[in-house]
């Protein structure tokens, strides 16, 4: 019976004589009253009056394209343009001579209605907005001039001599485009506005719009914008280009460097270089970035901090040194942290870190003022906690081992006695007791970290120097002039994070020699991020060292604080980031790829 089936199903089959197919018979009289509707439809077609083709805009079919299918048919029609050279969409030059930023100054007097015709401007900028009233007025929103905003108004009938005609101008330009305007300043009429007694806007009556640079792909929409974090920080261009905060943010940043520059050349320091690269990763506590320099054959590190050459130029009789640049420290990367970061170092002869206290508040506080107008600034933090800051001087100090044994109702040993491994195995029950974790290795100088971090960093919202701290904790800095085992050293912090680190420096070899020598010990012990012995800085300590101050600003995270970003990936340009996971593009079973539709599109 099984082998009959097949034999039985075909005889049950009726042919389809239009397609010559084997079909059912409910299928076959499925088409035929499809077929009987279709002639039909025909007739009346057929003695129906012809319709007026229907005239499409281009630019409106667009915006049903997927990002994809634009930018495959944007790509064409510039590439068609290149081959026509008509116009040719990269020209090599625009005569811009026209600041934007000087309209509302210099024709700002303007009423509605008016023009100034005697002077013709040449300006450029971004296309963030194109409307079209008919076919012969159009309005383009640009932004040029470093993101300051102008309407641009095109008529067909201001098209000066010599130029292309008006459809011909237009028709190939985009949203996101960049364009060069030739045209005269005015204020428009509108009578909605003049009705209620409201001037026009401020425009550039536009002569002729020359296509400068084309943008290929679609912009965010205006209204819901560019806002994913992470496509933010990795397409920071587009986040430049679509977000005026980001833009801000950066201005801002280069506004507090020039500030802290022009400070230290005013008081008498000289701005050097010190290298990136090192044989010795010297002058803080981190973790090194390791390389390998191929014709010397040899592992180099790259800097930490610019601290020991710094102080080398000390020794070399400059008296007042500073670079502004970047360090490279391979630790955890979080909101407040990136694996290369931006720092201020100065070293001053003849100071102290008394003098470095008073200049700290002098620097900041006066940034703050010139940036902001007033001393007090907010910070809003992750989870969503405000802080006001007033950053006026005087700051708040704070004596570490003072405030610890306050914190922790312990009395701590003897600040020359804080080194020893008694003093560890103590301090390992003082963290369990107040329930502070310190992960491995629990030397004396991190568990002195975390415990600092729990009860006196998380009081400093306003300004606050955190000062003396112990000899193990500051390899580089000078014994407190009275307080055996301490160190004339401070950190500035702000809302709970550090700023800036400071201290009188050791000039002492012999001493600065032990130093190193513990910090070795501390290496052995399992901690990576100890220093190592850098027998040349100690060789440039034996010709003398000055009595010298030092200092160091985390500009990053001060500019955190003054922007209000939570985030240092906020205040970076382009922030290190982890490759971008490939996602599997293949469409899912059954699902088809959109088709594009050029019909109605207009290939330019």
């Amino acid at each position: 019976m099984a082998d009959q089936a097949p034999t039985e199903q075909v005889a049950n089959l009726h042919l389809d004589e239009v397609t010559g197919e084997k079909v059912s018979k409910s299928e076959l009289k499925k088409r035929q009253k499809q077929r009987e509707r279709d002639a039909k439809k025909q007739e009346k077609a057929a003695v129906a009056p012809p319709k007026a083709a229907k005239k499409t805009n281009a630019e409106a079919d667009e915006k049903e394209l997927t990002p994809n299918q634009y930018f495959e048919i944007r790509s064409r029609a510039i590439t068609k343009l290149i081959e026509t050279k008509d116009p040719y969409p990269y020209p090599h030059k625009f005569n811009r001579d026209y600041d934007l930023n000087n309209l509302v100054k210099e024709y700002g007097h303007l009423k509605s209605g008016e023009h100034d015709k005697t002077k013709t401007l040449h300006v450029a900028g971004r296309i963030y907005n194109k409307r079209a009233s008919g076919s012969k007025l159009i309005f383009y929103d640009i932004r040029g001039n470093n993101g300051v905003k102008a309407q641009i108004m095109c008529q067909a009938q201001e098209v000066r001599d010599g130029a292309p005609v008006f459809e011909k101008q237009h028709d190939h330009i985009r949203r996101g485009d960049i364009i060069g305007v030739v045209g005269y300043a005015g204020r428009t009429a509108p009578k909605t506005k003049i009705e209620k007694g409201e001037e026009g806007e401020l425009s550039i009556f536009a002569t002729e719009i020359i296509l400068l640079s084309p943008c290929l792909h679609q912009l965010p929409d205006e209204y819901y914008g560019f806002k994913d974090q992470e496509q933010r920080y990795r397409k920071r261009y587009l986040d430049l280009i679509m977000n005026p905060k980001t833009a801000q943010t950066y201005r801002t940043r280069t506004r507090i460097i020039k500030y802290i520059r022009s400070y230290l050349d005013n008081a008498g320091f000289e701005e050097v270089e010190t290298p990136i690269l090192n044989m010795i990763a010297g002058g803080a506590t981190a973790k090194p970035f390791e390389s390998h320099l191929n014709d010397y054959n040899m592992d180099v590190f790259l800097r930490i901090a610019p601290e020991l050459p710094l102080k080398m130029l000390i020794v070399g009789e400059y008296d007042k040194v500073y670079e502004i640049g970047r360090l490279f420290r391979n630790e955890g990367a979080d909101l407040t942290h990136n694996p290369e970061f931006t720092t201020c170092e100065f070293y001053e002869a003849y100071a102290d870190f008394n003098d470095l206290m008073h200049r700290t508040e002098e620097l900041v506080s006066g940034l703050v003022k010139q940036l902001t107008g007033s001393y007090v600034t907010t910070f809003t933090t992750q989870h969503g906690e405000t802080y006001t800051v007033n950053w006026e001087a005087p700051w708040r100090r704070v004596e570490m081992i003072p405030a610890l044994e306050e914190a922790t109702g312990e009395k701590f040993p003897p600040g020359d006695q804080l080194h020893t491994d008694e003093t560890r195995e103590w301090l390992k029950g003082v963290m369990k007791k107040v329930n502070v974790v310190c992960p491995e290795p629990q030397t004396t100088s991190r568990m002195l970290d975390r415990l600092t971090g729990e009860f006196i960093e998380e009081t400093a919202v306003n300004p606050t120097f955190i000062t003396e701290h112990p000899k193990i904790m500051s390899p580089l800095a000078k014994d407190h002039r009275s307080k055996h085992g301490l160190t004339e050293r401070f950190e500035a912090f702000v809302c709970k994070k550090e700023i800036a680190n400071a201290y009188t420096e050791l000039n002492q070899p012999f001493e600065q020699r032990l130093r190193f020598e513990e910090q070795a010990r501390q290496k052995a012990q399992g901690d990576d991020e100890a220093q190592m012995i850098d027998e040349t800085f100690l060789n440039a300590l034996e010709y003398g060292l000055p009595p010298t101050a030092g200092w160091g600003l985390g500009i990053d995270r001060l500019v955190m604080f003054l922007t209000n970003n939570y985030s240092i990936k906020e205040v970076l340009l382009f922030p290190f980031m982890n490759p971008e996971q490939k996602k599997d593009k293949i469409p899912a079973e059954g699902a088809e790829e959109p088709q594009v539709h050029l019909e109605g599109i207009r290939e330019y």
